[in-house]
């Protein structure tokens, strides 16, 4: 444990941060550059990836909006998640997570990293084919486009005190033979637009050991992503049993660089912040999801003063728009500072710019999508937010001038997949969601 002692679960120390790794540039980076080309379609832009989804979560997007507990939180919301996964099997997972990414493509994201953990049967029971929620993902990406970042998750436990998976987490769980036989069948069918990495749900559902083994196992290369410090009660329960902050483990716990991110990483303390700053891993913040559920306000000031590393994530998908996360981190610290602009630097003034910056950034290390950079959203320079706009200020006219979408075309891996702001695939990619949302609904109405 780091010289100082116990820290409780909303404090800040002052420790000097690991020595794990070395700094990363992130929204630092290339201040100079132009943040967008003019061309004769618009203005054209780096894809933005997104870090973090749950693609069946997309389907009970605005059904978690009625109050079930004087104090409902993350704890009462993720019952809801329970009884909407149960409802899911490999055809009605492919028609969701199909909608999704075609939403994901109209909205301005390239690559999507899909946090995956519907593995089995809802009783547990894994499918004839062990993968084959993983290949209705997998499918749905081929169909509509998009970059995947496929990421089958370690869920092992249900608490930091070991606890069984209950009956709903059943689906979920692996033990480590299983989860590697999975994670290596899934790796062997990389391509163009696939990657697979590894995830470890949180340090709650991974014991230690099984952590340390996977992460022995993984090749050189994987991308490791892991839920992290997400809700107070979470830090707590890490303190009352591991005597340290789940970041503080972490970092203490397992050579964490630039493969890794970190989801959420909402409450942090000072020590914390630095270290995973000076590690190189990525945070991946996701601020309409982390709003909804009532999670708390990322440490996004401290963290840029440190140099760190981030991206952001639709996460449950209760929004499925890059404009709107970056907006929302911005705004979520403007709420807490009462002040303004606060995403900047010295090399830029522009809020907008050093946001997308900072989004780019992360994309190789976090996907594992080195050759990304050729994929493209194309802003319409006719629509009426960008009447007038500059290389100067598109970015903050794209990020704060409202709702409307204004982007024209998305390209990826060297194929337009949205031209005139209309996915190609879309009307009949909506009528299978629609069919399968209605079967879902129906199940769990019944």
């Amino acid at each position: 444990m780091p010289a100082g002692g116990r820290r409780t679960a909303t404090g800040n120390g002052s420790l000097s941060p690991p020595a794990t790794g070395s700094s990363t540039m992130s929204a630092r980076s290339d201040a100079a550059e132009p943040i967008a080309r003019r061309v004769e379609e618009g203005w054209r832009l780096p894809g933005v990836a997104n870090l973090h989804s749950h693609a069946f979560q997309r389907a009970m997007a605005g059904l978690a909006e009625r109050q079930t507990h004087p104090e409902d939180s993350f704890w009462t919301w993720r019952e809801t998640m329970y009884r909407m996964a149960a409802r899911f099997d490999p055809d009605s997972l492919h028609a969701v997570a199909s909608q999704l990414y075609v939403e994901m493509l109209e909205a301005g994201y390239t690559t999507v990293c899909e946090f995956h953990y519907l593995h089995h049967a809802p009783d547990g029971r894994p499918y004839d084919d062990p993968a084959a929620m993983s290949q209705a993902l997998i499918a749905a990406a081929r169909d509509t486009g998009i970059r995947l970042t496929l990421l089958p998750v370690l869920y092992m436990t249900g608490g930091f005190d070991g606890r069984p998976l209950n009956a709903r987490q059943a689906r979920f769980g692996h033990d480590i033979d299983g989860y590697m036989r999975l994670f290596e069948g899934l790796r062997a069918e990389e391509g163009e637009t696939l990657r697979v990495g590894c995830a470890l749900h949180s340090l709650r559902a991974v014991p230690p050991e099984a952590m340390r083994a996977v992460l022995a196992a993984l090749p050189d290369d994987a991308r490791i992503h892991i839920h992290i410090a997400e809700q107070v009660g979470e830090v707590q329960d890490c303190l009352a049993l591991r005597d340290l902050r789940p970041v503080e483990w972490l970092l203490q716990n397992a050579t964490v660089d630039a493969r890794w991110t970190l989801v959420h990483a909402t409450h942090l303390n000072d020590w914390e912040v630095a270290g995973i700053a000076k590690s190189g891993a990525t945070v991946a913040i996701c601020p309409s999801t982390e709003a909804n559920l009532g999670d708390g306000l990322f440490r996004l000031r401290d963290y840029l003063d440190a140099g760190g590393a981030w991206g952001i994530g639709s996460d449950s998908h209760i929004s499925v728009s890059p404009v709107e996360e970056l907006r929302w981190l911005e705004y979520g610290q403007r709420v807490l500072t009462r002040r303004r602009n606060i995403a900047v630097h010295g090399d830029s003034p522009s809020v907008g710019a050093t946001l997308l910056r900072g989004a780019w950034s992360s994309v190789a290390g976090s996907t594992g999508f080195d050759g990304a950079g050729g994929d493209a959203v194309v802003l319409d320079a006719d629509a009426p937010q960008l009447a007038g706009a500059t290389a100067d200020d598109v970015a903050d006219r794209w990020i704060f001038s409202g709702n409307r979408s204004c982007i024209r075309e998305v390209h990826v891996a060297g194929r337009k997949v949205v031209a005139d702001g209309v996915h190609a695939g879309r009307g009949p990619i909506l009528a299978r969601y629609r069919a399968a949302m209605a079967t879902i609904l129906g199940a769990i109405e019944g």
